[in-house]
């Protein structure tokens, strides 16, 4: 495969080969992280379909499961600017969009106000333990996870496309954190939960990590690239029983709609929204094109439903007192539309 990192580079006109060149990136991009990251196959899937899919990810684990390493290692296979927030207590807005500060202007001793980008000015932004700042920080990155812009003092500045947003936030430290708000939750097309590894991968995680040897990671596309391969995944086609699968099991969701079933009624406090139907219909695009296939299927939506529908529905307190997460209820739900 002709490098695609080559800025002469260009996609194929064919999208039947176009996908055949996405698929091959796929596999070297696997490859590339599977050099410093020991298994995790599935998070490195879902992090790769959001990125294709145009979509911010989170990415929630308990400490030391190399959540920050991942991301941080998938901004070193790209061609593409890279910064990373890490996110406490005191941090204020100004600390991620920046700020006007006072400059001489060289002309006559005049001061001027001249705007300094603050981090999230990158194509990757690696927001990391986003939950340890509280809300008027974490809403600094609402507009700009969903417009592609800030606004500082009445001014609108526009970030540089390709623009992710990859998070992480630990779920069992309580002191000291702040629950993202659901307003911010629905701007992450994935909630990804990082697991423990295998007792082989554990064992590998300890012989590879503890000596001199660092891996150097190759870049394998640039911004261009993969503003082509988005484009590409948008073009997917989808057969009209997705859509309609897709409509039916996000409004199954809500408690006050009369297609959901009454353990729902009685579980689920809010159900998800509009934008869990269109992160289902482009997850499902997307992980279609990245395992080389020409349209989308159902097990494509059914593979990435959880990560879609897990933080989009909010349970209430019948449902905690009998330990049903929002994870198990999506199970539930895809069971149950399996069995109809």
């Amino acid at each position: 495969m002709e490098s695609p990192i080559d800025p002469a580079y260009q996609l194929p006109p064919d999208d039947v080969a176009a996908i055949d060149e996405l698929g091959k990136t796929y596999k070297a991009f696997r490859e590339e992280l599977g050099k410093v990251i020991v298994g995790q196959e599935q998070v490195i899937e879902l992090l790769a379909i959001s990125l294709f899919a145009k979509g911010h990810a989170l990415l929630m684990g308990v400490p030391g499961l190399a959540k920050t390493l991942l991301v941080s290692s998938v901004a070193r296979t790209f061609d593409l600017s890279f910064n990373r927030i890490q996110f406490t207590p005191d941090l204020m807005p100004a600390d991620i969009t920046g700020t006007d500060i006072i400059q001489e202007s060289g002309v006559g001793g005049k001061r001027e106000f001249e705007f300094i980008k603050g981090p999230v000015f990158a194509n990757i932004v690696l927001a990391d333990e986003i939950n340890r700042a509280p809300a008027k920080t974490q809403s600094a990155m609402l507009e700009a996870m969903q417009e592609n812009k800030v606004t500082v003092l009445g001014q609108t500045y526009t970030l540089q496309p390709p623009f992710f947003v990859l998070a992480t936030q630990n779920p069992i430290e309580q002191e000291g954190t702040y629950p993202l708000p659901e307003a911010q939750l629905d701007r992450f097309m994935f909630l990804i939960e990082v697991g423990y590894p295998t007792a082989e991968e554990e064992k590998r995680i300890a012989r590879e990590t503890t000596g001199n040897k660092k891996a150097d990671l190759s870049k394998l596309l640039n911004g261009e690239t993969v503003l082509a391969f988005q484009q590409l995944v948008r073009r997917v086609p989808v057969p009209e029983h997705l859509y309609d699968y897709a409509v039916k099991i996000v409004r199954k969701t809500r408690p006050d709609q009369p297609e959901s079933p009454q353990w729902v009624k009685d579980c689920v406090g809010w159900g998800a929204g509009p934008r869990a139907v269109q992160y289902l219909i482009l997850g499902a695009k997307s992980r279609a094109a990245l395992r080389g296939a020409y349209m989308a299927s159902l097990e494509d939506i059914e593979a990435i439903a959880s990560s879609v529908l897990g933080h989009r529905v909010i349970t209430n307190f019948a449902a905690e007192s009998q330990g049903m997460t929002s994870k198990k209820i999506v199970e539930r739900l895809l069971k149950e539309m399996r069995e109809e």
